[in-house]
């Protein structure tokens, strides 16, 4: 009897995702070896045969830089040991934030990571919620954005808020909220933020109304939750009856936990792209791994995943 054609591995950093997603695709996880030398240097090493397979690495790239390093050698090794497609998924894509030239003399660093993958010999992307969609452009192979809507959308609706608003932390935000809002046939408020610097708000103002209403906040990345967390004192403040937020990358920075911890916020639900270094009884975690085994499951057959595109209709 031949053996799959399918391959799963997983770096360090996202091994708690990538056995959950090769439970859900109905294989287990490969077996990997990383050496490490006394100076920090580390090898990654393929334990099993993977010549003429459809490898499938996960590996979030979020801080340190040596998870995006750890992706690339794995990608290498899958190359150089003749591995017949090499797709990453990365269910959180680091640098993402800088997709542009904000200031003169600065990096576009998500496009050098993107060049950085192509060169170590990924054939594809899978990914979610990247932080802004033309990412997908700054690739030369294929490239599947996937949106946490999936996942979210049937969570907010189960809970039955009786005065439903969606709400975008900041202008960026906006049309990920107004597509929620359609799908969720709701209205959606604006807060509008000035920064002074990095993870620094200045001043935060609203834009529409949330008196009595059930409000939810709907972000892509928590970082120091500074932002999120003043996004909800000013609605509450306008006369909201309650606040929840939804983020898909709990990037969770220094005092992000303590902020949350103290907020406003009756909830916050986030997925498990990164892994929290600690728990909270404030925040809740969904899965993505049901969603990636079926794109993977879909890619390898040659299905369509359009319908797994549910924002921006």
């Amino acid at each position: 009897m031949p053996e799959p054609i399918v391959s799963i591995f997983s770096g360090r950093a996202t091994e708690y995702l990538a056995n959950k997603i090769a439970f859900s695709y109905g294989t287990h996880l490969g077996k990997t070896i990383i050496t490490e030398f006394a100076d920090g240097e580390f090898q990654p090493s393929f334990e099993e045969n993977i010549r003429g397979r459809d490898v499938f690495l996960v590996q979030s790239t979020f801080p340190p830089t040596e998870n995006l390093f750890e992706l690339m050698l794995m990608a290498d090794a899958a190359r150089r040991a003749s591995a017949r497609k090499i797709t990453a998924v990365i269910p959180y894509f680091g640098f993402a934030r800088q997709d542009r030239k904000d200031k003169p003399r600065v990096t576009i660093a998500a496009k050098l990571v993107a060049n950085l993958l192509i060169t170590a010999g990924i054939t594809r992307i899978i990914t979610i919620d990247l932080h802004a969609d033309q990412i997908q452009g700054f690739f030369d192979v294929p490239v599947d954005h996937l949106y946490a809507s999936n996942i979210f959308i049937p969570y907010i609706q189960s809970l039955n808020l009786p005065n439903l608003t969606m709400a975008s932390p900041d202008t960026g935000g906006t049309r990920r909220a107004a597509s929620y809002a359609k799908m969720l046939e709701t209205g959606f408020v604006i807060c509008y933020k000035q920064r002074t610097k990095p993870n620094v708000v200045e001043e935060m103002s609203l834009i529409g109304d949330v008196k009595g209403k059930d409000v939810v906040l709907i972000d892509d990345i928590i970082d120091t939750a500074g932002s999120i967390t003043k996004a909800g004192e000013v609605i509450m403040e306008h006369g909201a009856n309650s606040v929840r937020a939804f983020c898909t990358h709990p990037l969770f920075s220094k005092n992000a936990f303590e902020r949350l911890e103290n907020s406003v916020f009756t909830e916050v639900v986030v997925t498990d792209t990164i892994p929290l270094h600690r728990q909270s009884p404030k925040v809740k975690v969904l899965s993505t791994a049901d969603l990636f085994a079926e794109v993977i499951r879909r890619v390898e057959n040659y299905e369509s995943i359009s319908s797994l595109f549910r924002m921006y209709k």
